[in-house]
């Protein structure tokens, strides 16, 4: 890790701009999203360089300070970036742009899932869910109730995962996750009751919650024609609907 202390956002934004290797400047994080920056927030940045060229800016390859946190990669890494940045890629905020919208479009790739990519992630996170919201009502059934509420807690992990898979975005982060549906809704869900019961299950694991949220997510899913993947589960299904124990 590289530090520059003195050197402040608007000066390396001043910097980078006069650099013709410089072909994109992305903000992401905090600073990307309308009202959730505090006085400590830096500014994270992403350097994009064209292709195989030289610059000077490559000493800031690892910078980080209290001010800057930046990324500094060729343009083919940058379209290629991906994994736990997604999200961050997906509302990020373009400071500059030389490809002609280039780097904009890169962007929005990311906030997009492909259909087929969608579909089968969709389908192994709809597994992942219900074998989480499986052990919980059987754990608080046996008298385990840590068990049960640890399971959950990964339930609705799992079920934040899907929801979004489903609309073919990326998942927000838990920081950004109401900043994210206040402003972009998911179809066919009330926000406030989502993370309501959400915030109910991965608090207590109480099982009804479970269970009521589970037969809204059973409805969506099975219209997405994935009911197959909870056919698998058989009889096991009728502990997750409401009403049993």
């Amino acid at each position: 890790m590289t530090t520059h202390p003195q050197l402040s956002y608007d000066e390396f934004v001043a910097l980078a701009t006069a650099d013709p290797a410089v072909v994109g400047l992305v903000l992401k994080g905090s600073r990307a999203h309308d009202g959730m920056a505090t006085r400590r927030s830096d500014h994270d940045v992403y350097v994009v360089l064209a292709d195989g060229a030289a610059t000077g800016l490559a000493r800031f390859t690892g910078h980080r300070s209290p001010e800057l946190d930046l990324v500094v990669l060729p343009l083919d890494a940058f379209r290629a970036a991906g994994g736990h940045e997604r999200y961050a890629l997906a509302r990020a905020r373009v400071v500059l742009d030389r490809l002609d919208g280039g780097i904009a479009r890169v962007l929005a790739d990311k906030a997009r899932l492909d259909a087929d990519e969608a579909f089968t992630r969709a389908g192994d996170l709809l597994d992942a869910y219900a074998n989480s919201l499986y052990r919980s009502v059987k754990n608080a059934r046996d008298g385990q109730p840590l068990a049960a509420r640890l399971d959950a807690a990964d339930s609705a992990g799992f079920l934040l995962e899907l929801l979004f898979t489903l609309d073919r975005r990326p998942r927000p982060y838990n920081k950004y996750l109401r900043w994210e549906l206040d402003r972009y809704p998911l179809p066919g869900w009330d926000t406030g009751g989502l993370l309501g019961a959400l915030d109910r299950i991965s608090a207590t694991g109480d099982v009804s919650a479970q269970q009521r949220l589970f037969a809204r997510v059973e409805a969506a899913v099975r219209g997405a024609e994935l009911g197959a993947v909870l056919d698998a589960w058989g009889d096991d299904l009728a502990l997750m609907r409401p009403g049993r124990r």
